[in-house]
């Protein structure tokens, strides 16, 4: 990115403080993370951005973007606005429409970031690409993530959350998608949805920018998707997974119309994730062959479905950003079939479900039992208080014990006093439960705790 601050006066009706050919090469909302070059956009919420604007120029910051009614220290060049956030974004589509690249958008209760590692693969192997960073897919972290890209980028393809009604919607219209992803419906949201119809409901918005003839992929086997109507002219579907998938902890395989593909990382529920992303490269021109060798080797981003090793040469499973009671039982199904030996499950609070998280914490039960564990870490007050009971009374003699969620230290002391090398441990919850910190303690030393 190379924008003056006169390209941001014209973009966001903003008025200029200082030179008007003072140069930007990047943004960044967080005084923290502000490299040299960077416009500071000092956002005004629970912390207000401009408190912060001394720190961000001591970092490098070349300019700021600030809001009316605040006071700028010294003579620091910015581009004064109306609302600092409200023109972040319409300067992210300013930026778009200089480099002008095909966009691709992806939403889905689980496995949108999953999808969007995998299509950044495929298609970086024609196109420079260009894709979502870490879970910057919000009104802030989408138009960053524009405005971060490299002016060379001829695909970007974004991550986009949500968590309301009407949020995919703004989003949508701020990236104009080329072409939309919906990968699965959940209970993700239900605290705030109610019914997985209106979570449907508010995953089909990602559809509202679409561009005329834009294509929109959902998924073939859930009807509050395939049944909505107005869907877009050009809908196609993916999947279902083929019956012939090799599972591995390691490898996922399977063949399709002849071509041979594997994903390195564990379950066939990502097959289906895999199929989006190749209807996605084959839409912009990329071959079954290159795909599936895409596919054989792409980065996850952190946090997703990470095999790790612990510090004692324990195997860990790590998938601790985002947790819901479809996506855990396809991993513990996925752990069942292939019959892990000395499995340890971790399993936290699985968050935001509202009045059903009782009755769904407590319906992992047959699945915690069908993966044979040889002993059971319950985190959160959602588990301890209905898996945990569920499954005392269904396998009395299972290892099994339960901490809150400001437990995180005793548990981590618990576990290096009894996990060997020969363990396999899971480790699956919401990113509210911060199971991150058990991820970086077992895996960084044994140390205090031996």
């Amino acid at each position: 990115m190379k924008l003056t601050l006169a390209d941001i006066k014209a973009a966001t009706n903003g008025a200029v403080q200082g030179n008007d050919q003072v140069q930007v090469t990047g943004v960044a909302f967080d005084s923290r993370q502000v490299k040299a070059g960077d416009l500071f956009v000092a956002l005004v919420g629970e912390n207000d951005g401009h408190h912060f604007i001394q720190m961000a120029m001591e970092k490098g910051a070349k300019a700021v973007l600030a809001q009316e009614g605040h006071v700028l220290p010294g003579k620091v060049p910015a581009v004064v606005v109306a609302d600092t956030l409200a023109s972040l974004q319409a300067l992210s589509q300013f930026y778009l429409k200089q480099v002008q690249p095909k966009v691709v958008a992806i939403t889905g209760s689980n496995g949108k970031t999953t999808t969007k590692d995998m299509t950044a693969a495929i298609l970086a192997e024609k196109y420079q690409t260009f894709k979502t960073p870490a879970n910057f897919n919000n009104e802030i972290g989408l138009p960053v993530t524009i405005l971060s890209m490299p002016e060379t980028t001829e695909v970007l393809v974004l991550e986009m959350g949500m968590d309301r009604p009407g949020q995919l919607t703004a989003l949508s219209n701020l990236a104009k998608p080329d072409i939309a992803v919906i990968t699965m419906i959940g209970e993700a949201h239900l605290e705030f949805f109610q019914t997985r119809a209106n979570i449907a409901k508010a995953k089909l918005e990602i559809a509202a920018g679409l561009k005329p003839g834009g294509l929109f992929l959902i998924p073939a086997d859930e009807p509050l998707l395939v049944e909505a109507t107005a869907l877009p002219e050009n809908t196609k579907t993916f999947g279902p997974v083929p019956a012939a998938v090799d599972e591995s902890l390691t490898t996922t395989a399977w063949t399709e119309n002849g071509q041979q593909f594997a994903i390195p990382m564990l379950g066939r529920y990502n097959v289906k994730n895999a199929e989006a992303a190749i209807m996605v490269g084959q839409a912009l021109g990329l071959d079954l062959k290159t795909m599936a060798s895409a596919l054989a080797h792409f980065d996850l981003t952190k946090n997703r479905t990470e095999m790790l090793k612990a510090a004692n040469g324990a195997t860990l499973l790590s998938d601790v950003y985002n947790a819901n009671p479809t996506a855990t039982k396809e991993v513990l199904q996925a752990l069942s079939k292939d019959a892990v030996d000395n499995l340890v499950l971790v399993l936290g609070d699985m968050l935001e479900l509202g009045d059903q998280g009782p009755v769904l914490h407590a319906d992992l039960a047959d699945a915690v039992l069908a993966a044979k564990p040889k002993k059971v870490a319950l985190v959160g007050p959602l588990m301890v208080e209905n898996l945990l009971p569920a499954l005392k009374d269904r396998a009395a003699d299972l290892d099994l014990r339960g901490y809150q969620a400001d437990q995180l230290e005793q548990l981590t002391t618990d576990l290096k006093k009894s996990l060997t090398a020969r363990d396999f441990v899971f480790l699956k919850a919401s990113h509210g439960i911060h199971l991150e910190q058990l991820v970086h303690e077992l895996t960084t030393g044994w140390g205090k705790h031996a």
